[in-house]
């Protein structure tokens, strides 16, 4: 071979040599700052509980949305129920009663279609 192998002891020398050099890099590092590591915690927690309240936020606006969504349903449901009622009311009642029920309707779906009530 053109280059000489390194025996045993020259490995482990090396070996040593590195194992020194990484501890004294090691050692060299400023120690830990405990009230920056304090301050970047408390910074960190004050972030978690602002993206917690965000989402929290965003869950409320969704239920309120789905609320919404579920009143106007009921409401398209009660307004085809009211036109339902009064489509069978301007059926020709036979009876006095049955005329003013009839007329009733008609003004409960008249108010209905109006909002007020």
């Amino acid at each position: 071979m053109a280059f000489k192998d390194p025996s045993f002891q020259d490995r482990v020398a090396s070996a040593s040599k590195a194992k020194q050099k990484a501890l004294d890099h090691l050692k060299a590092q400023p120690p830990v700052d405990q009230a920056l590591m304090a301050t970047r915690r408390q910074e960190r927690e004050t972030r978690e509980r602002a993206l917690e309240e965000e989402w929290a936020a965003k869950a409320q606006e969704k239920a309120a949305a789905k609320a919404e969504k579920a009143f106007l349903k009921a409401t398209e449901l009660a307004a085809a129920e009211a036109a339902a009622a009064l489509k069978a009311a301007r059926l020709k009642p036979s009876s006095p009663e049955e005329m003013k029920a009839a007329r009733d309707a008609r003004y409960a779906a008249r108010q209905a279609r109006a909002g007020r009530k």
